[in-house]
């Protein structure tokens, strides 16, 4: 109960218009102040991800909602950085799969030497935190389009643009 008033707190301090809901801009210079620096396309597919109504902006319980998924991910990267501050590229696949993303080997280093800022095979938590988000993301797409729910999906050339367009970070 404790987080929750502490959170509604954040949220109240961050939404210094008092609309009820956030922004991506304010939301993203939150995240700064706490030493997560995000680019604005991050952030804005958090809020993609977790804006129900769909307004393009994040309410009280939207940001329930991420900040369940972000102490999920910190708790994975925390459990296995050994006071690095960083993973390697061994650690990013037992973290990923710890979250419950399982990926295959090509799209796993795919996936990591897109979101390995320094090209170095070490992930720091905002970078780790911007590959999970976008695993997400992609994994809640193809969701939407493997109505058979038997891990296969077929596109044509539109429903593969909206898919490329919608997971763009």
């Amino acid at each position: 109960m404790e987080d929750g008033v502490i959170l509604r707190e954040w949220f109240g301090r961050v939404d210094s218009e008092k609309t009820g809901s956030i922004t991506a801009t304010q939301l993203k210079s939150a995240f700064a102040i706490g030493n997560l620096d995000f680019p604005l396309s991050v952030v804005q597919q958090m809020i993609r991800m977790y804006d129900f109504d769909r307004n393009g902006t994040m309410s009280f319980e939207e940001f329930l909602a991420l900040n369940k998924f972000l102490i999920k991910v910190q708790q994975a990267f925390s459990d296995l950085e050994r006071n690095r501050g960083f993973l390697a590229t061994d650690d990013v696949y037992e973290a990923l799969n710890k979250i419950g993303f399982s990926l295959d080997t090509p799209a796993f280093y795919a996936a990591c030497e897109s979101f390995d800022q320094k090209k170095n095979g070490r992930l720091q938590l905002d970078d780790f935190i911007s590959l999970c988000i976008f695993l997400q993301s992609a994994r809640n797409l193809f969701n939407a389009f493997d109505t058979a729910k038997q891990g296969r999906v077929t596109l044509d050339l539109n429903q593969f643009v909206y898919c490329a367009a919608s997971c763009r970070i």
